[in-house]
């Protein structure tokens, strides 16, 4: 049902938006900000509702026939006034960006159809596209097709991308989203803002506008354009968020020029101070010769890092380069991974969660971690000073100011510290993290999402780990959070004592990131290894067989009457389960005829929700097996979610798995099947049955593959 918005909605909100631009954030607007600023005031309220509807729309070339609004009083005469006094242009006046985002594919090539054959270019990518119709235009004038009456470029969309740029931070956001948060599609945080200035000086605004203005246009420059940018006069910029900008753009830039001109494209990427534009610019001017020059650079920053990254890239490729050194890093590492794991090849989908089961039938306890576990740590441990003590700009923003700035450190020493002094035990840090999820349960931030789980491996780490090494690794977070934000290890395990594995299945690399975590967490004392993975058919994997009956094959509003399971290990059924369920709806009495459930038979049955921890359990740490397996999945796991839990197994699929060992069957039903290999079934269509059967199809499966391996070794 479609919701009515109030009359003058977007305009009160554009009121709003404004006035972001009267407290700390004044500062920073350009002349012709400002200007648009104190020229929309002037309008009476049906031409500021004009502006503020071509204001919502995402590009600057709009069509007046559209704008027909009730709540303007003749709003084609104030279009008129409006386009007269300099607020609405012809389509001159257009960006190729704007050009291409108001036509369609389709509008366009008509369009050029006017100037004659289209052969060929139905292949090229809209802002081509929009290239060749400017070039048109310039040589032949405006296609008739095109109404140039009722398409207007807004003249002020310079200054609104400037406003909205310094409001939101980015050049991708838009107005709409002060609706999204009212019809609650899009959460904000208005707790934490206050009246903060984006950037640090009008010149660091001014600046910053420029780079992110330049990156968002880059797809649509020929490559004329492209070497014009790299000619500009690239303005400077003092602090950290203007640099991102300045570093982002320039990056970007230096990739494109590589193809065009090389030594330009060189240059810019060494004006970037970014890492990536660091990397990029050593291993291009290595591959050029320039090897004295590229040797002088690594070693500055060896001997003055700018960061963890950086330095573990300079570290690498210095020793291959120069002292010869034949693998790198990340290779070494992978090779002299601390353990190798030989682990069931039905947990290839699902790698850290196979290894997990692996030690759990050890008696070993595991966490899956990755960066969760650390992210939600710091940000529960440092709440106050990120949320509280720091601020966002706006309510639309979900990273404090000094994460983004990587100043976090600095700029709240002496209350991080006191904090790690008050927090000197266990118990008491327990305490701070409960009380700090208990007070901002489901608040939004930019570090990790709420769960019901959130804690758990928080509370293993703190048991079994050593809060002075805890509290070393919090503190690198904090020195540098932009360099130890991700890249943690897969899984966290207690076995006497404490360690953190990264996970590795054949074929998979190291990443830098990842490294760079790992070399950080063996710094602050944790034990950290690299386990390698070598797939098997584990005979100690459990696998339970599958079969459900339901009232219709659409999982979304059908539901299951039975489920019947057998538990298979080292191909032996261990354990086996059968329920007729009530499923809360009527059964169709085709589904009667084919299955021989009715209604009275499940009248008294248990519902999923009575044998959903049951089920969960005599699956848990198994693979999910059935005879077309996403059928009897789906609805699985579509059951689990009415109740607001989720269920996740590794998955294998009878049918793929008997196509795979015993091509060319005339058919791959159940029924059919079981005639084929001569399987006994009680009744078909009824749970239990079918899942024995399809047991006794796994078996053949695995029998098959056993005897291709006995003999392949024979040979």
């Amino acid at each position: 049902m479609r919701k009515d918005l109030p009359p003058r909605y977007y305009l009160t909100h554009f009121h709003e938006f404004l006035g972001f631009f009267e407290g700390a954030n004044r500062a920073l607007l350009s002349d012709e900000a400002t200007d648009f600023i104190q020229r929309f005031r002037a309008l009476d309220d049906d031409k500021q509702c004009i502006v503020v509807r071509a204001a919502n729309r995402k590009y600057a070339v709009i069509d007046r026939s559209q704008f027909n609004y009730s709540e303007v009083s003749t709003p084609q005469e104030q279009i008129d006034w409006l386009k007269v006094n300099g607020w609405f242009g012809d389509l001159s006046h257009a960006s190729l960006n704007d050009i291409a985002g108001v036509l369609t594919k389709d509008a366009l090539l008509a369009l050029l159809a006017e100037y004659g054959s289209t052969q060929g270019l139905s292949s090229l990518t809209k802002p081509k596209l929009v290239t060749r119709l400017k070039e048109h235009i310039s040589t032949h004038g405006w296609p008739e097709q095109l109404s140039l009456e009722n398409y207007l470029v807004c003249l002020f969309d310079s200054a609104l991308r400037f406003l909205l740029f310094i409001y939101f931070g980015n050049t991708k956001s838009r107005l709409n989203q002060f609706s999204m948060r009212d019809l609650g599609v899009m959460r904000t945080r208005s707790d934490s803002v206050t009246d903060t200035a984006r950037f640090d000086t009008k010149e660091d605004a001014l600046a910053a506008w420029f780079y992110a203005n330049h990156y968002s246009q880059l797809a649509f420059y020929n490559d004329d354009m492209l070497l014009a940018t790299a000619e500009a006069d690239f303005p400077e910029t003092e602090g950290v968020s203007a640099s991102f900008y300045r570093d982002q753009c320039l990056y970007a830039l230096g990739l494109k020029l590589l193809a065009i001109d090389r030594p330009k494209g060189l240059g810019i990427l060494q004006q970037a101070q970014s890492d990536k534009a660091k990397e990029k610019w050593l291993r291009e001017s290595y591959k050029d010769g320039n090897e004295d020059g590229v040797k002088q650079v690594l070693e500055d920053i060896i001997d003055n890092p700018q960061s963890d990254t950086l330095l573990a890239f300079a570290e690498d490729f210095y020793a291959r380069k120069y002292h010869k050194k034949r693998t790198s890093t990340v290779t070494d590492m992978l090779r002299n991974a601390s353990r190798t794991l030989d682990i069931d090849v039905s947990q290839n989908q699902q790698v850290e969660r196979g290894v997990l089961a692996h030690y759990a039938r050890q008696g070993i306890e595991g966490w899956r971690t990755e960066n969760r576990l650390w992210r939600s740590l710091f940000g529960l441990t440092f709440w106050k000073q990120l949320y509280e003590e720091d601020t966002l700009v706006t309510e639309f923003d979900r990273r404090p100011l000094s994460l983004k700035q990587n100043n976090f450190y600095a700029k709240f020493e002496l209350s991080i510290e006191d904090l790690l002094r008050k927090l000197d035990t266990k118990e008491k840090l327990r305490f701070h993290l409960h009380k700090m999820a208990t007070q901002h349960y489901g608040k939004i931030n930019s570090l990790f999402m709420w769960s019901s789980y959130l804690l758990t491996p928080i509370e293993a780490l703190i048991k079994h780990g050593s809060l002075e090494v805890i509290y070393t690794l919090l503190r690198m977070m904090c020195k540098d959070f932009a360099n130890l934000r991700d890249g943690f290890p897969d899984i966290m395990v207690f076995d006497n004592t404490l360690r953190f594995e990264e996970i590795k299945a054949p074929g998979d690399q190291l990443r830098r990131n990842q490294l760079v975590s790992i070399q950080r967490l063996q710094q602050a004392g944790f034990d950290v290894a690299v386990t390698t993975v070598n797939w098997i058919r584990d005979p100690e994997q459990p696998y339970v067989v599958v079969d459900i009956e339901t009232t219709g094959g659409n999982n979304s509003y059908n539901r299951i009457t039975e489920i019947g399971m057998v538990k298979l290990v080292a191909g032996q059924e261990v354990d086996r389960f059968q329920t007729l369920l009530n499923p809360q709806r009527r059964i169709p009495s085709n589904i009667t005829k084919l299955t021989g459930i009715s209604d009275d038979m499940v009248a008294d049955a248990p519902l999923f929700s009575e044998v959903a921890d049951h089920i969960a359990s005599f699956t848990q740490d198994a693979v999910f097996v059935a005879h077309n397996v996403n059928f009897d999945y789906g609805f699985i796991k579509q059951e689990f979610a009415r109740l607001e839990q989720s269920f996740r197994r590794p998955k294998m699929c009878t049918v793929r798995e008997i196509r795979r060992t015993y091509p060319g069957l005339p058919s791959y039903s159940l029924a059919n099947l079981t005639k084929h290999f001569h399987i006994e079934m009680e009744r078909h269509h009824r749970a239990l049955s079918d899942a024995v059967a399809a047991a006794e199809l796994l078996k053949l499966a695995f029998e098959k593959d056993d005897e291709t391996i006995i003999a392949n070794v024979s040979e």
